[in-house]
């Protein structure tokens, strides 16, 4: 049976699909010697695949979640020579990479894994998991703005999706905010640019969650293994959308002062 070449690169934790159609179209892929740059092709699983050079092999499927420290990239290298989140994980043998992405000064529940076909369900934009964060702005979030993310806001890029926000503490004298807040997408720099929508700085920023996944008892820095049930239920929520409903806008529980 014959499947479409970057399905058959991501299967064997070459790289996610989205990367193997860029290796593709960049000619760096062949098979049976021959150099394939359209993304239509498909090979079947006794063909010879090479990525630049190099056959590929199917290698066990691995899935980890890292709680990922402050100062790390999401990234497999950087030409800046700062630590990326493959750092963390030493001594895990596959090639695993991350599943999307938090910026360098974020904290928290990271996916990492070396299947291609699991990676682009989970960031696929149309599948809407929840991701929760907790974060200290500098400013104080008043409540129509609260009830504005609740319905979403206009960024740069359009409309936001409906998000749920929990405040947890003001402190008018340090004019500082403290809240939980649960969004469906997963844009670029998102949360903190809701923030900078209200004139609002985000000192700190921690996923605390990825649908029901959490940190737990993880350090910063330290991983575990996805659990088989925990793959099935990632999958599961990806596919029917069971989450969507827990994003919908209710009131958040807030509090007009309180410390840091």
């Amino acid at each position: 049976m014959e499947e479409r070449v970057q399905k058959l690169i991501a299967r064997a934790g070459i790289a996610s699909r989205r990367k193997a159609e860029e290796l593709i179209l960049a000619g760096r892929v062949r098979v049976n010697g021959r150099v394939v740059d359209e993304l239509g092709c498909k090979a079947a699983g006794t063909d010879r695949i090479e990525v630049d050079g190099k056959p590929i092999q199917a290698e066990e499927k691995a899935y980890y979640l890292l709680n990922k420290p402050k100062k790390t990239i999401c990234s497999l290298s950087d030409e800046r020579g700062r630590d990326t989140v493959l750092s963390c994980l030493p001594d895990v043998e596959q090639r695993v990479f991350p599943v999307g992405r938090l910026d360098y000064e974020t904290t928290g529940v990271l996916i990492l894994t070396n299947d291609g076909e699991f990676a682009n369900l989970l960031m696929h934009p149309s599948h809407h998991l929840p991701k929760t964060y907790e974060l200290s702005v500098d400013g104080i979030l008043d409540e129509d703005q609260v009830r504005q993310l609740e319905h979403g806001i206009l960024l740069e890029d359009g409309m936001t999706l409906p998000a749920r926000v929990e405040i947890l503490s003001r402190n008018p004298a340090k004019k500082k905010t403290v809240m939980n807040i649960t969004i469906m997408e997963g844009r670029n720099r998102e949360i903190r640019r809701m923030m900078e929508h209200f004139g609002c700085t985000v000192t700190r920023l921690n996923r605390k969650s990825l649908a029901f996944l959490e940190t737990g008892a993880l350090r910063q820095g330290e991983y575990r293994k996805l659990k088989p049930f925990e793959i099935k239920r990632l999958r599961q929520i990806a596919l029917e959308g069971k989450d969507l409903q827990s994003a919908a806008p209710i009131r958040s529980r807030r509090s007009s002062s309180g410390s840091m």
